[in-house]
């Protein structure tokens, strides 16, 4: 058994190296800065290498969910809250994905970021983001979650924001840290209204801010369906904002302004899984109100759908990547709301990894060609043989083709639709196809304009970077960027037949990772993995029509669908939409300026009355103020005689 002691340190060791590089590198030995990136990664192999002895001790059942004692920190009356690890299935799970995506994008961003003058600050927010996430995943209690939940809120803001001096970067990082709060004003009600409802739980023995606590008295039955209802929708508003699900999405796109490693960690292991972990970690919760199931279910399919249309149509390789991350989030969801657990962790743990490879194969294209606009790309695959072999893995594997780790994940997710017995079981299931064909559309719209063809110049031809000497050198990445991009490629074709096979293994038990987290496993369905091939089959050939063989569609065809493509570059006009109207008529116009008017001649108003009064009753009483003492006598011997009067007349 691991030791509890030894836990903590998966989450201390990278909090540490934060610390160590903020208070003493950073400010004393910024010569050293190297000192800073192999600090992080001493520290993220440690919480790596400790959290898969964490795994094989919840495998061996040597570690279960009350293995370790929660330590008190607060007490509220019959309340207390308490820190402690929650050591179950879901934990170890998380951990593994977390720590080892994170590995991969340190060692990348040795390289990528070896010429930044933040060299020393991006490490040392880097060991802060994922130490962040491994606490909100280890949190057995909801305050406690909630606090790193707000710091990995925190975390993302600073690393999206890192080229603070540029313009975009700044309004991108505060874009997502003021858009996401609205989702966390939800999650915090939840946690009120669970505080709120502490005696119920109290006269049943349990803690209504300890997560097991709370997810055992919606299962069975102690909390009314109506708590469970409104609770469930609260942190299901977390979730939306930290996931960008529609319609708090708008922020995640723009969160490309920072370093290309950054995307990698935040779209594939760390900020917007949080909000599928988050779903996860209380999904008896969920499960116990059909209700929230649907909301969970339809939010989660039109978002996937949604997003996925955008992914269609944009130009910047990191913002298809960003739509692509918010549709297949979208997946997990519907996966949830419709009770496939085990297939919604399935995909999260498979998409963290074909994801962080995507973006990272995106810097090491912009690594080359100095842009990330695809319009200037072209003709890379020849040049950079490793890159273009790892994204093509990659694209395959997010676009669901046999057999790959994307297949298996996105197949038994399909599998459950067809088979769910939810009402909207069927239009779940026709949608999550049409995402499919979508998906395979943009991913290989990506690879033909991206490696396909003659190469349009990079920087050189981009009049949107304004340049003065472009950095285009068509050449391989470096080997500290492109050996992640294996490791990571080597996942993304074996990860999923190997971490939850549909057949028995030699050494692995059929369907181990659905057993592994107490989920229902689905018989492997030929017809669905079938037809979802041939669906995401004909998105690529599509692709290839379009991108990659363009002279065979007439300009006809683009003329009908430009008012479609407007539509769709504009991003459906929801950012002008949120920024003209919501912020500045109703937001600014109206509601700031109805308060401001209220605190200037209300609050104020009242404020200067009162000194008016004030003033004018002093003129009055100060002709009294004689300063002679004999006037003062006559007053008070007559107030004397006044109140022995009133005193025998009212006796």
């Amino acid at each position: 058994m691991i030791p509890e002691n030894v836990v903590w340190l998966i989450l201390l060791s990278p909090f540490l190296s934060f610390a160590v590089i903020s208070i003493v590198i950073r400010p004393f030995f910024n010569q050293f800065r190297n000192v800073s990136s192999h600090l992080t990664i001493a520290s993220i192999s440690i919480s790596l290498f400790l959290s898969i002895w964490f795994l094989i001790s919840v495998i061996n059942n040597d570690v279960s969910i009350d293995s370790y004692q929660s330590q008190s920190w607060i007490s509220l009356g019959i309340l207390e809250i308490s820190i402690g690890i929650i050591s179950d299935s879901l934990t170890a799970i998380m951990l593994i994905v977390v720590t080892s995506v994170s590995l991969m994008v340190q060692i990348y961003s040795t390289s990528y970021m070896e010429n930044d003058s933040g060299y020393s600050r991006y490490f040392a927010y880097m060991s802060l983001f994922t130490a962040s996430m491994i606490g909100l995943i280890m949190a057995s209690n909801v305050v406690q979650l909630y606090a790193f939940w707000e710091l990995v809120g925190l975390s993302s803001y600073l690393l999206i924001g890192f080229w603070y001096h540029k313009p975009s970067a700044a309004a991108a990082a505060k874009k997502a840290f003021i858009i996401t709060r609205f989702g966390d004003f939800g999650l915090l009600l939840a946690i009120l209204y669970l505080f709120s409802n502490g005696e119920t739980f109290a006269a049943n023995g349990l803690n209504s801010l300890d997560i097991s606590d709370i997810n055992l008295a919606a299962k069975t039955g102690i909390l009314a369906s109506g708590v469970v209802t409104w609770v469930a929708i609260g942190i299901f508003a977390g979730a939306i904002g930290k996931s960008g699900q529609f319609p708090l999405h708008t922020w995640l796109p723009d969160a490309m302004e920072g370093p290309t490693p950054v995307s990698a960690l935040i779209h594939a292991a760390t900020m917007v899984a949080a909000g599928v972990f988050l779903v996860a970690r209380f999904f008896d919760l969920f499960h116990s109100s059909e209700a929230a199931m649907t909301t969970v279910a339809v939010t989660g399919v039109f978002t996937a759908l949604f997003a996925a249309s955008m992914g269609l149509v944009m130009t910047d390789i990191k913002r298809v990547l960003a739509y692509s991350t918010i549709s297949q989030l979208g997946y997990m969801m519907l996966a949830l709301g419709i009770g496939a657990y085990g297939p919604a962790i399935f995909h999260l743990f498979t998409h963290a990894f074909f994801k962080a490879l995507l973006f990272l194969g995106s810097g090491s294209v912009n690594h080359a060609t100095g842009t990330f606009d695809m319009r200037y790309m072209g003709g890379l695959r020849k040049s950079m043989p490793w890159t273009y072999s790892t994204f093509l893995i990659g694209a395959l594997s997010l676009s669901g083709i046999f057999p790959l780790a994307g297949f298996w994940s996105k197949d038994e997710i399909l599998t459950h639709a067809w088979s769910s017995s939810m009402n909207i079981s069927t239009i779940v299931y026709i949608f999550a196809l049409l995402a499919v064909f979508m998906t395979a559309f943009y991913m290989f719209r990506v690879i033909f304009m991206t490696f396909e063809g003659d190469f349009k110049g990079g920087a050189q031809s981009d009049p949107s970077l304004n340049l003065i000497n472009p950095d285009v050198h068509l050449q391989e990445s470096p080997k500290a960027m492109v050996v992640p991009l294996l490791v990571l490629g080597l996942m993304s074709i074996i990860g999923g037949f190997l971490v939850n096979p549909p057949v028995n293994l030699v050494v692995i038990p059929e369907h181990w990772l659905s057993h592994f987290l107490h989920a229902d496993s689905i018989k492997f369905n030929f017809v669905v993995a079938i037809l979802s091939s041939l669906i995401a089959g004909a998105g690529i050939l599509l692709a290839y029509l379009i991108y990659g063989q363009p002279k065979l569609i007439s300009h006809s065809v683009y003329r009908i669908t430009n008012p479609i493509h407007r539509v769709l570059i504009n991003k459906y006009f929801l950012d002008e939409f949120y920024e003209s109207f919501i912020t500045t008529r109703v937001i600014y116009n109206s509601i700031a300026k109805s308060i401001d008017w209220a605190d200037r001649l209300v609050i104020d108003g009242i404020v200067r009355q009162i000194g008016l009064v004030s003033r004018n009753l002093g003129k009055i009483i100060a002709p009294i103020q004689t300063g002679q003492s004999q006037g003062y006598g006559l007053i008070l011997s007559l107030g004397t005689i006044l109140i022995i009067v009133i005193y025998i007349l009212f006796k």
